[in-house]
């Protein structure tokens, strides 16, 4: 009984090693590491593979990556650029903008219903009618003895071609008024100012004129005339008369 427990005890024994040696010796429990593949280069220095093999992995090129960073570094000085463009654009807009208004409102400014007092200031426009209506009544009113004051007042109250017209009828008038004993009174119904700048006027002017002549009936008659009227010396002075 004991040497065949023994001897069992022994072959069991001398087993162990052999199954031991068996499972050291099965190649496909041998770690991967330590049958490195002989044909493979293993340089640890050589990146050129891995290098390759990711790019083609990934479908980029070292040689494009390189040529976009550069190109993106060349963009970017015009993208800074733009900003300092589009400023100066908006300057020049601008001032053009302001220069075509201020035209504009110089331009409203200068147009003939602006530049007009008659419409603007009352007092100028009153001045003018009051000092052209009181001349008009002096050199188209006289009487057979009073030729001379009037001839005098046209010489102050008219200049230009007005005076030239006056001078020049005036001759005919004052022998006819002595002939025929002829006076004439001139009122002025309305006196309109259609233009006034600070020297100058324009009136429309209507009067009734009133004639007697000795041991006849009076008479009576309308004109209309158009007068423009110059400042001289703080007075406004006919220098042209026009019968309309």
């Amino acid at each position: 009984m004991n040497t065949d427990v023994e001897a069992g005890k022994a072959t069991g024994a001398a087993e162990t090693p052999e199954e031991t040696g068996d499972t050291a010796r099965r190649p496909e429990e041998t770690p991967a590491a330590a049958h490195p593949d002989p044909t493979r280069d293993t340089d640890p220095t050589d990146t050129t593979d891995t290098t390759d093999t990711t790019d083609k992995a990934t479908g980029t090129d070292s040689g494009t990556t390189d040529s976009n960073t550069t190109g993106s570094g060349s963009d970017a000085a015009p993208a800074r650029r733009w900003p300092r463009v589009l400023a100066g654009i908006l300057v020049v807009v601008l001032l053009a903008a302001g220069a075509v208004m201020y035209a504009a409102g110089r331009q409203l400014r200068d147009t003939p219903a602006t530049s007009n007092l008659a419409l603007t200031d009352s007092a100028a426009t009153a001045q003018v009618a009051g000092e052209v209506t009181n001349a008009l009544g002096k050199v188209f009113s006289y009487s057979p003895g009073g030729t001379a004051a009037t001839k005098a007042s046209a010489q102050q109250l008219l200049a230009g071609k007005a005076l030239q017209q006056y001078a020049a009828l005036f001759g005919q008038v004052e022998k006819q008024a002595a002939d025929q004993k002829l006076t004439l009174t001139t009122h002025v119904v309305r006196a309109g100012v259609t233009g006034l700048t600070p020297d100058s006027a324009h009136l429309l002017v209507f009067l009734d004129q009133v004639y007697e002549r000795e041991g006849k009936a009076a008479g009576k008659a309308a004109a209309q005339l158009s007068v423009t009227a110059r400042l001289r010396e703080g007075h406004w002075t006919i220098v042209e008369i026009t019968s309309r």
